[in-house]
């Protein structure tokens, strides 16, 4: 937590502007539970890939690292400095490292039958499944989240006997990647308490809205955390109290996936511990990043 934070104040410090890698920020009238850049953060600073596609429109992995690139290079081209900010592992690691996402189209016959399993035997039958053939993969996805689960599985059953690793193109710009983090239950309070504010802020409003706007809860915009449990609620399936419960669940199971993206270990990430020192040290590890870029690329010059 503290991303967001962290991202504006760096933008306003080093002339730079954020590019939004959270997979559900993407969408419009998802503000609240999603927990966008207010509209005077936005105003203050340009934000890119945010609030720019319909609940019911789709978007990947692919689609994002195109969109993603463009909104880099015109950050770029404009003399300032991008700084990509979000959550979403698969996205982020998808755009630094250069994957290129193989093109697997849908196998309708194979997802059919995926979600009529679903249905007659649970969910969670097929999240088994998927932990039995590509272990790896299902510790990456929510097993809450159906729709992934299934492509998840539509996508395996489809490329067995192929090779399934993504083809990386190395980037040849210069990278900093900043990692903020904190011990496991301060950050489980903090999540706790933030759930409790997005509810008093018109968290539930917010779901409602999309529903009476004709968004189903069956999208793949909506198994964001939260917005399945409140729309369990609004329909009657479940009380308010138990779809706060479990979406406080839901995001503790969240960060502790998140884990598996961006390890500690990870000697390219550099950590910063979210206390209220990670602005001013975060200022500080960005200019001499940049200062060590500015002299790298004078000795080329000097030698040319």
């Amino acid at each position: 937590m503290g991303k967001s934070l962290l991202g504006i104040e760096l933008s306003k410090a080093l002339n730079g502007e954020i590019v939004n890698a959270d997979s559900r920020q993407v969408y419009k009238g998802m503000d609240i539970g999603t927990a966008k850049a207010s509209a005077e953060e936005q105003t203050r600073i340009r934000h890119h890939l945010l609030s720019f596609l319909n609940p019911n429109e789709p978007f990947n992995i692919s689609l994002f690292i195109k969109a993603a690139n463009t909104a880099i290079e015109d950050v770029k081209n404009r003399g300032k400095l991008p700084i990509l900010v979000g959550g979403s592992g698969q996205y982020i690691w998808g755009l630094l490292e250069g994957w290129q996402v193989p093109k697997v189209p849908p196998n309708l016959s194979i997802r059919s039958d995926l979600e009529l399993q679903a249905k007659h035997r649970g969910p969670k039958t097929l999240y088994t499944l998927l932990s039995a053939v590509d272990p790896q993969v299902a510790y990456s996805i929510d097993p809450e989240n159906e729709r992934r689960v299934i492509r998840a599985l539509e996508l395996h059953f489809e490329l067995r006997g192929r090779k399934k690793t993504h083809t990386k193109t190395p980037r040849t710009d210069k990278i900093l990647i900043i990692g903020l983090t904190m011990s496991r239950e301060l950050l489980y309070n903090k999540i706790d308490a933030r759930v409790d504010i997005m509810i008093l802020n018109g968290f539930l409003d917010e779901v409602r809205g999309l529903l009476d706007s004709g968004y189903s809860d069956t999208l793949a915009s909506m198994s964001g955390v939260g917005y399945g449990e409140l729309s369990s609620h609004i329909k009657g399936e479940i009380g308010l109290n138990e779809a706060i419960k479990r979406t406080k669940f839901r995001s503790h199971r969240f960060v502790r996936r998140q884990y598996n993206w961006f390890r500690h270990s990870d000697s390219r990430i550099k950590w910063l511990t979210s206390d209220g020192t990670e602005l001013r040290e975060g200022l500080k590890m960005v200019k001499s990043f940049i200062g060590s870029c500015d002299r790298i690329g004078n000795d080329k010059g000097d030698g040319q």
